[in-house]
């Protein structure tokens, strides 16, 4: 069975056809009935570009029913769509397309500045633009969703099949082609956002993440539409007077957010003055959420948080707390249908307290790397992935982050989580954000703190000396920032995920 008859045609068949599937930036309202036929037509106008079954489509768009449209629509055709960052270099959309072997591109038209002389250097790409005029030579999704509603029957699915790509970027080299296949897309709504979130047909929805990562794609398509709930879309960049905005004029139900973004809103006088009772769940993921900012949203909103461990390669949340039942400061426990085990450096299962590599085993497992055998070997062990995320098990069976494997510092011979600092520094009060890594000085081993001050507060020797104190207060004698910088931000990923390699250099 194709993703599109999971989701839309079922939506369609349980009587919700008219019923408000997507609400767009502009307050525009896209019935399932409407996006249905969208999706529809964008699969007649890839069809008749010549796309054919197993062909890659990279989609550079923003959060707008085109997304939905290009994303469904090749994939009904069993073509396999590549969401990318829209905020890359022209440079990274060369890698894409030519990685990819793409066969067709769609383009929001804000976009084209980047992407536009990318595709016109290669002559054999289909281009097609979203939401604005179309150059010479290249097709206008407006004008396929503007023209008369076609019947496009779904390809025959194996759920094996390859379904989607994402780009997942590490921290060095190129980014890595990951594979789905269609039944992860389903394995995600049956063993997290049923069970976990409960969602159902009348939840509003609302996710500051972009569709084309791994975390959005699922908030704001695969489970709202599962069910025939109601999503709210916000373009371009997440602020939090964007973010006020929605949730004010919305009333959302479910709310999903990154630690980054539930700090800026804590930092913002605003943030209290909005009515939040409508959100029945709030869920974090992509980073470790601070037990202290968890806590003092909670007490702000009233918003308990239902903070989760996911990936690109593992598609969504696998480890997760449950409502009325957070352990703040945890990743929770693992989702139905999945396990996960700590593993240390030679292989052998950790114990109780003791931190270990993460490996997690599940029914949204990628397929592999595209292009990298050597990397999907050494990644995928059998049937378990190696995350690369430290981990350790906590007396309640709650699962507790302490950085990623190679963010881990070694000061005086001991190994120091940068997560265990981090921590206790953003519970002072002069400290909104802080990132720690380790810094060459004096040819010796250091920890750096980068602390982006709470509104009012300044900088100064003094501080310096008492946020030192604060740390050997609570943890460990040697678990302290060595030197201290007051930043303005902090380098981050397109989802808000703190860039701390660029911070050892700086």
């Amino acid at each position: 069975m194709a993703s599109t008859e999971q989701l839309l045609d079922a939506a369609l068949s349980a009587g919700h056809g008219e019923k408000v599937a997507l609400i767009t930036q502009e307050d525009a309202r896209w019935t399932y009935a409407e996006l249905a036929a969208a999706v529809a037509k964008t699969a007649a106008g890839l069809r008749r570009l010549g796309v054919r079954r197993g062909e890659r489509v990279l989609l550079v768009l923003d959060n707008t029913p085109a997304f939905y449209a290009a994303f469904l629509g090749s994939m009904r055709i069993g073509a396999v769509p590549i969401p990318v960052n829209f905020l890359a270099r022209a440079e990274d959309f060369a890698f894409f397309l030519d990685d990819a072997y793409a066969s067709a591109a769609i383009v929001d038209q804000v976009f084209l500045d980047r992407l536009g002389p990318v595709a016109a250097a290669r002559p054999a790409l289909h281009l097609v633009v979203a939401n604005g005029a179309a150059p010479a030579g290249a097709s206008s999704l407006d004008a396929w969703l503007e023209g008369q509603a076609e019947a496009i029957e779904a390809a025959s699915i194996h759920p094996d099949d390859p379904a989607f790509w994402l780009y997942s970027s590490g921290s060095t080299g190129r980014p890595k082609g990951v594979v789905h296949r269609h039944a992860s897309l389903r394995a995600t709504v049956e063993r997290y956002a049923r069970p976990v979130l409960s969602i159902r047909a009348d939840d509003v929805v609302f996710s500051t993440t972009p569709l084309f990562h791994a975390y959005g794609l699922g908030n704001g398509l695969t489970f709202p539409l599962s069910v025939g709930a109601t999503v709210v879309l916000a373009t371009g960049r997440p602020t939090p007077a964007k973010i006020l905005e929605r949730v004010a004029s919305h009333r959302p139900t479910l709310y999903f957010s990154v630690p980054a973004l539930y700090a800026a809103l804590l930092a913002d006088a605003a943030t209290g003055g909005v009515e939040w009772s409508s959100v029945r769940h709030g869920v974090s993921a992509a980073e470790s959420l601070p037990a202290d900012v968890a806590r003092r949203f909670q007490e702000l909103t009233g918003v308990e948080i239902l903070d989760g461990i996911g990936s690109t390669e593992m598609l969504h949340i696998y480890c997760s707390n449950r409502a009325g039942a957070v352990r703040r400061g945890t990743s929770g426990t693992p989702v139905d249908g999945y396990r996960v085990r700590l593993v240390d450096p030679e292989g052998r299962e950790c114990g109780d307290g003791e931190a270990g590599e993460l490996w997690v085993e599940g029914p949204s497992a990628l397929v592999g790397y595209w292009h990298q055998v050597d990397r999907t070997r050494a990644k995928l062990q059998g049937t378990w992935f190696a995350t690369g995320d430290r981990y350790r098990r906590d007396e309640a069976g709650a699962y507790v982050y302490e950085g990623r494997v190679d963010d881990m510092m070694k000061i005086g011979g001991l190994w120091v989580s940068p997560i265990d600092i981090e921590a206790r520094l953003v519970e002072h009060p002069a400290v909104r954000e802080v990132a720690v890594v380790s810094v060459t000085i004096d040819e010796r081993s250091r920890i750096a703190a980068h602390v982006i001050l709470s509104a009012e507060e300044e900088g100064s020797e003094a501080l310096v000396a008492e946020l030192q104190a604060w740390c050997k207060a609570a943890l460990q004698r040697y678990q302290f920032p060595h030197v201290v910088h007051f930043v303005d931000d902090l380098p981050r990923t397109s989802t808000g995920k703190i860039q701390r390699f660029r911070l050892r250099g700086a």
